[in-house]
This record gives C-alpha cells, sequence and structure tokens, in this order.
C-alpha cells in the first residue's frame, strides 16, 4: 500500500536558510523518508495554500499536513481565512483521513475548530526545548516524562479546543501539543477519562495530532533562521538557545516521527 500525503505548504524558508536547507518540501520529504517504517511507501504531494491558494482533493489521501509559517494564524487575511475553513470541513466531514499539524498548522487547526490562537507577548521558544508530557502524551509517545522538540514560535495556542486532550505543555505555551480521537469512538463516552489513564486499554484511533514545535527541523535550519531574525527575536532568547540548547539532541527523528507514521497507518 502507498500512503499519500498532501503537504499544505503555509510559508517556507527564506536566504541562507533555503539554501543550505531547501523548501518545505525537501525538509519534509527528508524527514519522512528517515522515520518511514521499513517497507512502507509513500507520496508527498505539494499544495501552496498562501499565493497560489491552491488545495487537495481530500478524498484521494491518507493524510493532509499543514507546515509552520512565518504569518500569524489569527490575522484575518484570505488566504489564511480560506485554510481555516479547508481544515474545519475536512475534520468535520471526512474523520478518516488524518490531519496533522506543526507550529503554524497546529494553530490553524486549533482556531478551525474551535479554538484560538494569540500572540504570546512577544516571548519566543527558540531550538530544542523540553515539553513536559501529560499521562495521554506519555501512552501515545511510548513512555518518557518528556520530549525534545525543535520549536520556533512566539504566537501560540492558549487553550485546548473542545473535544483535543492535551499531549503536553511548556512554561510559556500551556498547549505544546494536543489530539483528537476519531468521532463516535470511546473516547467521547462518559467513562473518557478512565479510558485515556488506564493503560491497559486500547486507545481509539487518532484524527488529528498536532505540534507547537518543529519534529522536522534540525540545528542547521534553526540556526540559520535564528541568524537571520535576530534583530526580531529577544536577545535573552537568542542567547539561551546560542548559549544552552543549540546542540541538545531532540526527538524529531524518534518517537515523533515514530507516532507520525502510527497515526499515518491507522495503527494509533
Amino acid at each position: 500500500m502507498v500512503y499519500k500525503i498532501a503537504l499544505l505548504v503555509c510559508g517556507g524558508l527564506t536566504g541562507r536558510a533555503k539554501e543550505q536547507n531547501g523548501d518545505y518540501l525537501d525538509i519534509y520529504t527528508r524527514y519522512l523518508r528517515a522515520t518511514v517504517p521499513t517497507a512502507i511507501e509513500f507520496t508527498l504531494d505539494p499544495y501552496n495554500v498562501t499565493e497560489d491558494q491552491a488545495y487537495p482533493n481530500e478524498d484521494e489521501y491518507h493524510c493532509i499536513m499543514l507546515t509552520g509559517s512565518a504569518a500569524s494564524a489569527y490575522e484575518n487575511i484570505e488566504w489564511i481565512n480560506k485554510l481555516v475553513a479547508y481544515i474545519a470541513r475536512v475534520a468535520e466531514t471526512k474523520p478518516h483521513i488524518k490531519i496533522i499539524g506543526i507550529c503554524f498548522g497546529h494553530q490553524i487547526i486549533a482556531r478551525a475548530l474551535g479554538g484560538e490562537c494569540v500572540p504570546n507577548g512577544g516571548k519566543w521558544e527558540i531550538g530544542p526545548t523540553a515539553v513536559r508530557l501529560t499521562e495521554l502524551g506519555k501512552r501515545i509517545f511510548g513512555g518518557g516524562e518528556e520530549l525534545i522538540i525543535q520549536q520556533m514560535h512566539r504566537d501560540h495556542v492558549p487553550q485546548l479546543p473542545p473535544d483535543f486532550h492535551l499531549l503536553g505543555s511548556t512554561e510559556l505555551s500551556p498547549i505544546q501539543g494536543m489530539v483528537c480521537f476519531a468521532p463516535n469512538s470511546s473516547v467521547h463516552s462518559p467513562d473518557s477519562a478512565n479510558l485515556l489513564s488506564d493503560s491497559s486499554l486500547p486507545l481509539p484511533p487518532i484524527q488529528i495530532i498536532t505540534t507547537q514545535g518543529h519534529p522536522e527541523f534540525t540545528e542547521p535550519i534553526v540556526s540559520a533562521i535564528v541568524d537571520q531574525r535576530t534583530g526580531v527575536m529577544s536577545k535573552e532568547a537568542v542567547d539561551d538557545y546560542t548559549g544552552h540548547r543549540k546542540w541538545r539532541k531532540d526527538d524529531g527523528l524518534g518517537k515523533i516521527g515514530t507516532l507520525f507514521w502510527k497515526v499515518i497507518q491507522g495503527e494509533l
């Protein structure tokens, strides 16, 4: 079986970051190839939802993946509003299609499904950052108290949208990842708390999963972006990255990539 993934390209790298690492299609292709299970085949088709406002026929795909962006998900502009409406429609009418949102994509999904994205008071999260996992997050990611994930944002989702469950938090951003299970599953019953907390019970199928961080980013990508945005980012955040976080190993290619493929294949 060949898994078909539609990549909604919501922005892109510029300058040295792009010259050295390619565009988002290059980055996501490398990421998915590096994490895909043995013998699994996939296609990745890009759709430019900014300038072109191009969208896939979702019925042709197993999964829709939303990239990051330098734009703000709360902006009231045509291409963002169209993206929000598209995700809301697919999520509500095609629950068999998996949706994965990363950074800006995470924020768009929140906005599309009853939540919001807001500025975080100018506070940046940059580079490998420890995310404290919830009990559900520990179950889904396969154990451990925390994940390390590359970050590059100053907007965030302040509260969970309806029907979503929290996966992890940081001090600056309380919603670092979230999941929505397939509708009509037992997780939406009055006993859902017991289902999610009891590790002996299987979890229902995941329809949507998001991360505020960038599991697809690497140190060269983040460092190039930091160099380009030094005048925009606070000196404190840049110094923290270059002095402490820069070389910290992250879980993008490990636990997070493994989980994404389990969701795409319907194993979770």
